[in-house]
C-alpha cells in the first residue's frame, strides 16, 4: 500500500521555525514507514530527526520533550504538526 505521508508540509514547517532537531511519531501500524521517513526529512530538511518507538494511540498520545525543536505524528489523516510545549 502506498501512503501520502505530506512531507512537504513538514519540510515547510521546519523551515519556517527554523528547526534543528524533529521527533516524529508513528501508531504501529505505520512504523514500517518511520525509517524511510525520517531518512528523507533529515536529508531535505537538513535536520536531527528522532523516532519515537513507543506506543501511540492517537493525537493526544504524545511525548513532552524539551529537547525537540518539532513535533509530527503521522497517522490516518494529515500529520499533526506541533511545537513542544517548553
Amino acid at each position: 500500500m502506498e501512503y501520502n505521508f505530506e512531507l512537504n508540509k513538514v519540510l515547510e514547517e521546519i523551515k519556517k521555525i527554523n528547526a534543528k532537531t524533529v521527533l516524529l511519531q508513528f501508531p504501529d501500524g505505520l512504523k514500517t514507514e518511520a525509517l524511510s521517513i525520517a531518512n528523507e526529512i533529515e536529508e531535505k530538511g537538513n535536520v536531527k530527526v528522532l523516532i519515537w518507538a513507543d506506543d501511540c494511540y492517537g493525537a493526544c498520545d504524545y511525548p513532552i520533550l524539551k529537547t525537540i525543536d518539532l513535533l509530527v505524528q503521522f497517522g490516518h489523516s494529515s500529520p499533526l504538526i506541533a511545537k513542544p510545549l517548553v
